[in-house]
């Protein structure tokens, strides 16, 4: 894939500044670029290495001043970042692309796709599942019994999707995802024995998810588990029977979230948080890594840290106070001593 100057300047929205014509094939950071690459300059940090790089093509922002001479083209940009975004997105769609079927692997003749597919060598397709135009299935995913798959989803390798779960339009999930697992639920019996509740639900999700590598979503018990339109979930996240996470929310690696917990629109859930079961947490709630979610969150805009969690002030009042507990304990003993006197 190679563009010119004028070509990407023209699909930015630019505005230019060198050789129209020089043309790039890859993609550098600026302190590694090399002759036929493009690079970008967003972070100011980095800013000493425009006037040495070797990239054919920088992008840079409108208002930037240069210090001094710099060899390669510019293309000025109002926003630097989301504009490299796009081309990295272009950049790895073009690398991604395949279509048809390979073989060896398994379609029931029950299923239903379009000509526009790709199914990798080794998967398995079960029976009555709907698959939309452009899905890309890659090897060794699993699709059980009637799930429905949208428009543009792709699955990378070794992803599960257990029977009667359904997948929004355009989502990407991740190698080694698991959609709908049975859910823990196991009642107590005499003796010390459990028996498993059967898990009879699905697992819906909504268009635009993007769910991390080895993250696992169990089914419903009774109805549905639903990750709802543009959520996007990191690596290793456990999402429990009959959760519900709302538009938008993000979700760091390592949380686990129990069973029948809400969570609301566009929440920002730090890494390795543990929520349990049965609670709600409002809209646009931010909850820091490690942190411990006993209890509802109903007030819309918290930010809350600690394990148990309590608001983002007070935790680092007590916090300035918990770090001088030694000091503490030394004071209160030398008052007790001259007390005791």
């Amino acid at each position: 894939m190679e563009f010119s100057a004028r070509q990407l300047c023209d699909l930015l929205q630019g505005e230019l500044e060198g050789n129209p014509d020089v043309r790039v094939s890859s993609l550098s950071k600026i302190e590694e670029g090399t002759p036929g690459t493009l690079s970008f300059l967003a972070n100011p940090k980095y800013a000493e290495y425009l006037y040495t790089t070797q990239a054919s093509i920088v992008l840079i922002a409108k208002d930037l001043v240069l210090e001094k001479p710099v060899s390669s083209t510019l293309i000025r940009l109002d926003d630097v970042y989301s504009s490299f975004t796009k081309l990295l997105e272009m950049y790895h769609q073009k690398m991604a692309e395949k279509k048809g079927i390979e073989q060896p692997s398994f379609i029931e003749a029950s299923a239903q796709y379009h000509d526009d597919i790709y199914i990798g060598a080794f998967a398995y397709i079960g029976k009555n599942v709907k698959l939309g135009v452009g899905v890309r299935i890659h090897p060794h995913v699993y699709i059980g019994d009637n799930v429905e798959i949208g428009a543009g989803t792709v699955l990378h390798d070794g992803v599960k999707i257990y029977h009667s779960c359904k997948v929004g339009a355009a989502c990407t999930f991740h190698a080694g995802v698991i959609i709908g697992a049975d859910g823990f639920g196991f009642a107590p019996q005499s003796e010390n024995l459990y028996l498993k509740v059967p898990q009879i639900g699905n697992v819906v999700i909504e268009d635009h998810v993007e769910i991390g590598a080895n993250t696992c979503i169990d089914r419903a018990t009774l109805g549905s588990t639903y990750i709802r339109k543009g959520v996007k979930l990191d690596n290793l996240i456990q999402i429990a029977h009959n959760v519900d996470i709302g538009e938008n929310t993000v979700i760091a690696a390592q949380t686990g979230i129990a069973g029948s917990t809400k969570i609301g629109k566009d929440c920002m859930i730090g890494g390795q948080v543990g929520i349990i079961g049965h609670i709600t947490i409002a809209d646009r709630v931010k909850i820091a890594a490690q942190s411990g979610i006993g209890a509802s969150i109903t007030r819309e805009g918290d930010i809350v840290q600690g394990s148990p969690s309590f608001g983002i002030g007070e935790y680092k009042r007590a916090y300035v106070v918990f770090k001088k507990l030694p000091e503490i304990e030394k004071r209160i003993e030398t008052l007790e001593k001259i007390e005791a006197k």
